[in-house]
């Protein structure tokens, strides 16, 4: 390593013209410098520099050798730059893992807009309602709602919190009953997730009262979408998400129940790889997801923001 280090300071030597001027661009003395340069040819076992009080002037063997040391040096500095870009700049591939139901409503419609405007940006998106290995799959944001954290290895970025509802549809209610209390419920088929994809199913009352839903599901799957479209069916009950229904309830294909009791909000976060910084598309991807599930956040950071630069690609 000091080799190059040496070799580094020889093509600085050559394009300074001198190494007075030489140490000054490297923060050295121009001893330590002469220094660099003398153990270098002993190193070759060739002289690179003729030394006079006036003037530095390179051997032909120098000359030769310079080239490789400055085409080394370049080299470096390409590197460099590109790293440096890759963090100031959103290029490259930017991989995201994504819930089903999330990925086909929220996250092509907060992603879009970014990739629009970042033509040297593409996305490789995997859409799983199981848990991704982030690391060896190489997935820069993993998309979660519900799941806890559950490595050290990864950060975690809050992007909102979701109202969590139970649902039905009309037809099931009108065959079944509609539920008074928390306590019918026990008489009702559920279709849901894994335990584990969500924290809690205890339900808070009016009077603050609290009764934890456990109930065998008759339908247990680890797709959301499944299980919206089954209760659309009228084959049982189920907890959603609010923004995951928002249509349905509003067209009253679906009706919470119990509406009178409430349940823990439910955090939708993105996991990543924890780095020392992280790389600008997966900054600008995160603050694209957040203002895209927080309107209010949006609204009031295009109020801060100058006119003029809210069209800006940097």
């Amino acid at each position: 390593m000091d080799r190059y280090r040496r070799m580094a300071i020889l093509a600085t030597v050559v394009e300074q013209g001198s190494i007075r001027r030489a140490a000054r661009e490297l923060r050295l003395t121009p001893s330590a410098v002469s220094q660099q340069i003398r153990r270098l040819e002993e190193e070759t076992g060739v002289t690179l520099l003729r030394r006079s009080t006036r003037r530095l002037s390179m051997t032909e063997a120098g000359e030769a050798f310079y080239e490789g040391c400055a085409a080394m040096v370049a080299a470096a500095r390409s590197a460099y730059d590109s790293l440096t870009a890759l963090q100031e700049s959103p290029v490259g591939e930017l991989s995201i893992s994504a819930p089903a139901g999330f990925a086909a409503t929220h996250l092509l419609k907060a992603i879009a807009p970014l990739l629009a405007v970042h033509p040297a940006l593409s996305l490789r998106l995997v859409v799983t309602d199981d848990g991704v290995e982030i690391i060896s799959d190489r997935i820069d944001l993993a998309i979660t709602i519900g799941t806890p954290i559950t490595s050290s290895t990864l950060v975690r970025r809050h992007l909102a919190d979701w109202p969590l509802v139970l649902c039905a549809s009309p037809r099931y209610l009108a065959q079944r009953g509609v539920p008074a209390s928390p306590q019918e419920l026990a008489q009702h088929a559920f279709l849901a997730l894994p335990r584990w994809h969500h924290g809690t199913d205890v339900m808070t009352g009016p009077k603050g009262q609290q009764y934890r839903v456990d109930v065998a599901p008759r339908v247990l799957s680890n797709n959301q979408v499944a299980i919206r479209d089954l209760t659309l069916m009228g084959l049982g009950l189920s907890f959603h998400v609010v923004p995951e229904i928002a249509e349905d309830l509003a067209a009253g294909r679906l009706v919470r129940v119990l509406p009178d009791w409430t349940l823990p909000p439910v955090a939708v976060a993105a996991l990543m790889p924890s780095r020392t910084r992280q790389p600008s598309k997966i900054r600008m991807a995160v603050d694209a997801l957040r203002a895209y599930l927080n309107p209010k956040v949006q609204a009031e950071t295009e109020k801060r923001t100058p006119r003029s630069k809210r069209h800006s690609t940097r």
